[in-house]
């Protein structure tokens, strides 16, 4: 048994850390999004938007990447380990959250470039509402996921 925990230790242990760094790569999603959002409209001035928009899709990119090459293997992995239900739950959120990621890489394909055009700067307020959308419905997955597949096996891997 002692040996279990130890496997289990092993094995999981380094998924909180992964967790821990991708929370907090979105919480900079969030912070440079309201930056984002919060920047007064001047025409005569768009290099801000430039600069806060690339930055924000470079950190949008990145976020989602995360997600689906590296956090949500490891819960699916640990998922896998103690067979109660998680892939059940993955199986359903899944397809929402792959909506989401739809959306977030639509905003980065439009706006992640040098040189944004007077009319995408026009609309970037609706962008960035559909974006705030989607991002806050992953973000609520994605921590139904975290509860799910990996909080409830703390105590198992701790």
């Amino acid at each position: 048994m002692l040996e279990n925990c130890k496997t289990a230790k092993e094995r999981w242990g380094g998924v909180s850390e992964i967790i821990d760094r991708w929370l907090t790569e979105r919480q900079e999603l969030i912070v440079l999004y309201c930056e984002l959002s919060s920047i007064s409209r001047e025409k005569e001035n768009e290099e801000p938007y430039s600069r806060n928009i690339q930055k924000m899709c470079q950190v949008l990119v990145d976020y989602v990447s995360a997600g689906h090459f590296e956090v949500y293997e490891q819960l699916l992995n640990e998922a896998n380990e103690f067979n109660d239900g998680g892939i059940e739950l993955a199986e359903r959120l899944f397809p929402k959250i792959q909506e989401t990621t739809e959306i977030a890489l639509d905003f980065n394909d439009e706006y992640d470039n040098s040189a944004h055009e007077s009319n995408l700067i026009e609309v970037l307020p609706e962008k960035l509402s559909l974006l705030g959308e989607a991002l806050e419905e992953r973000f609520v997955l994605e921590d139904q996921l975290i509860e799910c597949l990996h909080n409830s096996h703390r105590e198992l891997v701790a």
